[in-house]
């Protein structure tokens, strides 16, 4: 006998201007029987604007794991549920990836209500390129551990996305200016949607002293995007075999397992191959 499972809704809500909220998204988040929220109080805002009354309950990181459970108990009944985060798309730096991994292993079918995307909107508004970027998402909070992940970038030659909070915004310019070269082109886009959204264009350095110059630019919500590296370099014929097996690898495997083959394998230093793997071309170390 067959088990009818309910569906899964992966929602996506305004990240600032609630008129940005499609007519689909409301008619999901009216019509399901439960909504799984990053932040019910901060969601309240939203649903009483659209005069959604379906009710909700707490999903976020520190309750990932035991609410993910107990949604899937409520999905396996049959009902239906939405997940919805704080701003923009879930997943997208938010939580959700443990319920929607779990949904799919289940069997249960899980429908995506597209919409906002801060790191999108940003790319789309940019001018920067666009045919292929690297999000990175949030850096490490602490110096040492963010300049190292700079570091793994510093190759990579498309776009590079990353979001930032209003007390490290001014530290990550400094620290990517210092890593990836202060004359690397990069864009700022800071409250997007709201009233006070700014995207400013300049260079890692002309960025930092803009940013200095005027405190209200180290407020609000940022997606910070920076120029890929435009110096390619000639590889030899074992850089090229060696850049094929990354490919090969990383197609199948995690990268860490992926980079632990490549090391034994080739003899080449960790970060080298890392750096490979995230899309970093033309790597000789």
């Amino acid at each position: 006998m067959s088990v009818t499972t309910g569906v899964l809704y992966v929602v996506a809500t305004p990240i600032g201007n609630l008129a940005d909220m499609s007519q689909r998204a409301v008619q999901v988040l009216t019509q399901v029987p439960l909504i799984a929220a990053e932040d019910t109080r901060h969601s309240r805002h939203l649903l009483d604007h659209y005069n959604i009354r379906t009710p909700m309950t707490s999903y976020h990181e520190h309750n990932e794991e035991k609410a993910s459970s107990e949604l899937l108990a409520h999905l396996m009944t049959g009902e239906d549920a939405a997940l919805i985060s704080d701003a923009g798309t879930p997943m997208i730096s938010d939580p959700g990836f443990t319920l929607v991994q779990q949904a799919r292993q289940a069997g249960i079918k899980v429908v995506p209500i597209p919409g906002p995307s801060a790191v999108i909107a940003a790319l789309s508004a940019s001018g920067l390129p666009v045919d292929r970027f690297f999000f990175e998402g949030f850096l490490p909070n602490k110096r040492t551990a963010r300049r190292h992940r700079l570091e793994l970038l510093v190759t990579y030659p498309h776009t590079l996305a990353f979001y930032e909070t209003p007390h490290r915004i001014a530290d990550t310019l400094a620290d990517a200016a210092a890593v990836l070269g202060g004359q690397r082109s990069a864009v700022i886009a800071r409250e997007l949607t709201k009233i006070h959204e700014t995207i400013h264009s300049d260079t890692l350095e002309g960025l930092c002293a803009w940013q200095a110059a005027d405190p209200n630019q180290s407020k609000g919500e940022f997606v910070l995007l920076i120029s890929g590296n435009a110096d390619p370099v000639t590889l030899s014929a074992e850089e090229q075999w060696i850049d094929r097996l990354m490919t090969a690898l990383t197609r199948e495997l995690p990268l860490k397992l992926a980079v632990a083959i490549a090391m034994e394998v080739t003899g080449r230093r960790k970060n080298a191959l890392y750096r490979r793997g995230l899309g970093g071309d033309n790597i000789v170390e």
